[in-house]
């Protein structure tokens, strides 16, 4: 299914409620404890089918935490519920996004976080809206700050994006060069963005703005990756560069 036609619909924006979250499937280290990481579904998916794949990337260090996405009806499908993160109508940038649901969201991914040892590197990664929720997980972690004002509370050490967008993207760049701090937690943080040329469903351009925006924003430490011929899913050689590069910026041990 194509996510991304417009649909007449607004959704319902006004009377959103909360949402419940849904099961969170986890996947232990086989060696020894050095990072966790929260990985994201994309719209309509859940955290099992992304826990199978990466129980069998070769990174035994990692502790994966696959978390599911409330149910709540959903703009761009024309109100319909499924899983999402937040609510999504249009990919554009004058369109409105759903601060709402992304700070509900990324507050449940730092709360699952927050409880990990003192010594384990924390990142976040994902996949379509998946990564779009990490993204936005960045510029919290950047700004010290949800878009809501409240204390964002995670020391960030790696962010991974995969066919995914930088909600907000208008403000990011005003937020964070205003304070020295965020300024300086931007520069530090390590992002993976990767995007198939042929994406048919957030298209390689969402992709390849996200990188010009954050880079824009001040955060130096992005690497983007482009695909020829990939389309809206993943591939074995995309998840070997999320390995390496996992293995390289969190310098954990036994990898390969």
């Amino acid at each position: 299914m194509n996510y991304l036609n417009p649909s007449t619909g607004s959704g319902s924006r006004t009377s959103r409620g909360t949402f419940e979250f849904g099961r969170t499937y986890v996947v232990r280290p086989k060696g020894k404890h050095q990072a966790t990481i929260v990985w994201l579904h994309g719209l309509g998916d859940n955290g099992s089918s992304w826990s199978q794949l990466l129980e069998s990337l070769p990174l035994p260090n990692i502790k994966w935490i696959c978390p599911t996405a409330p149910t709540r009806p959903v703009a761009i499908l024309g109100g319909f519920p499924c899983t999402a993160w937040f609510d999504v109508g249009e990919l554009s940038d004058d369109g409105p996004d759903d601060f709402e649901g992304l700070d509900s969201s990324v507050a449940h991914i730092a709360n699952l976080l927050s409880t990990e040892p003192a010594d384990v590197k924390l990142g976040i990664g994902g996949f379509s809206m998946g990564a779009a929720t990490a993204l936005y997980s960045a510029t919290c972690f950047a700004q010290g700050k949800y878009g809501n004002g409240n204390t964002y509370p995670v020391n960030l050490r790696a962010i991974i994006g995969l066919s995914g967008w930088l909600p907000g993207s208008r403000n990011v760049r005003n937020k964070i060069e205003g304070s020295l701090e965020a300024a300086r937690r931007a520069a530090s943080l390590p992002i993976l963005l990767c995007h198939g040329m042929c994406d048919e469903v957030v298209p390689y351009k969402y992709g390849e703005r996200s990188t010009l925006v954050l880079n824009s924003a001040g955060f130096r430490n992005l690497a983007f990756k482009k695909y020829d011929g990939l389309g809206h899913y993943t591939v074995p050689r995309e998840m070997d560069e999320v390995c390496n590069w996992l293995s390289a910026r969190l310098g954990l041990e036994g990898c390969r």
